[in-house]
């Protein structure tokens, strides 16, 4: 049977790579709140709310969907954050199931593992999601993961395949994460070293496509060999750091907070505490072969923003 494709989030900048990838070989249509031109496949202006949701995958006979709408970067309003990302999923997920939806791919990340200074040295796919209910992003991770769990459960006949990236980078990537290295001094912090792991968005791309071509399924972290520390990210960028004590920072998280900044003091663990992910399960279960390692992913993202000094 020839697969059919719904991608939610269809024109993220993973959704249009990922559609247009998949659309020379297969049937592709995608939903998103915004249209763009780049892209080889129909996209509807559609919410992952909205309960017509079963009813377009119905018209487009789909098999597989790949859902990759989320908020990214939290709002002042976590009641709708919440809605859109959670109970956005539920819809997502019970529109698979009364359309007949043979395989989903859901996009969920590292930080559903939690911020926690108990953290293992590298995190595998069996230790416990415990995201942090004070930090929105990594929370609504962890009870999305939940709500797939219970969909495993009680609805065997629609496969899951998970993935939990760490910190993506690639040519056009811009988040919080890179607004660090943007600074003109690294942020660093008395007392922690929170390596981070680095996936190059093409090696993202890559993977979620041979999963959907093979139908695999399972829960897989994803990120390159290798973690490096703020230090060591600081002087690959030829940077100097700017080394602030816990209690310092989180006061001046305070008051980026009070000046209506997306952030605020709850995200310092999200800084002291990264989640170190293990990847031995992508490659050696899932059979993936990484391009670029860590080191390699943010040397290619340093050359290409033009960020070393």
């Amino acid at each position: 049977m020839s697969k059919r494709i719904l991608i939610t989030g269809a024109a993220g900048y993973i959704g249009h790579q990922l559609g247009n990838r998949l659309a020379q070989d297969f049937y592709v249509v995608g939903t998103d709140l915004r249209s763009r031109d780049d892209v080889n496949f129909p996209l509807h202006i559609m919410d992952i709310r909205d309960r017509g949701l079963a009813a377009l995958m119905k018209q487009h006979q789909i098999t597989h969907v790949v859902h990759l709408a989320s908020i990214l970067q939290a709002s002042k309003d976590r009641a709708r954050d919440f809605d859109i990302d959670v109970n956005g999923t539920r819809n997502v997920l019970r529109a698979c199931i009364e359309a007949g939806v043979k395989h989903v791919t859901v996009t969920s990340s590292g930080a559903a593992y939690g911020y926690y200074p108990d953290n293992p040295e590298w995190i595998d796919e069996a230790d416990a999601i415990r995201g942090n209910v004070e930090f929105a992003y990594s929370d609504h991770k962890r009870q999305v993961e939940e709500l797939l769990a219970t969909f495993r459960s009680n609805h065997t006949e629609l496969q899951q395949l998970i993935f939990r990236p760490g910190t993506v980078l690639g040519t056009e990537t811009r988040n919080q994460i890179t607004g660090l290295f943007e600074a003109k001094r690294v942020l660093t912090i008395k007392g922690s070293d929170s390596p981070f792991v680095f996936i190059w968005d093409q090696d993202v791309l890559a993977a979620m496509e041979m999963g959907i071509r093979q139908d695999k399924h399972g829960i897989y972290n994803m990120a390159g060999d290798g973690a490096l520390t703020m230090r060591e990210i600081a002087k690959r960028l030829k940077k100097p750091t700017l080394n602030l004590s816990p209690w310092m920072l989180k006061s001046a998280l305070q008051v980026a907070k009070w000046l209506g900044r997306p952030t605020g003091p709850e995200q310092i663990n999200f800084l002291r505490y990264r989640p170190v992910l293990s990847n031995k399960r992508l490659k050696n279960e899932f059979g993936y072969q990484l391009q670029k390692t860590s080191a390699e992913t943010l040397e290619f993202f340093i050359e290409a923003r033009g960020l070393r000094r």
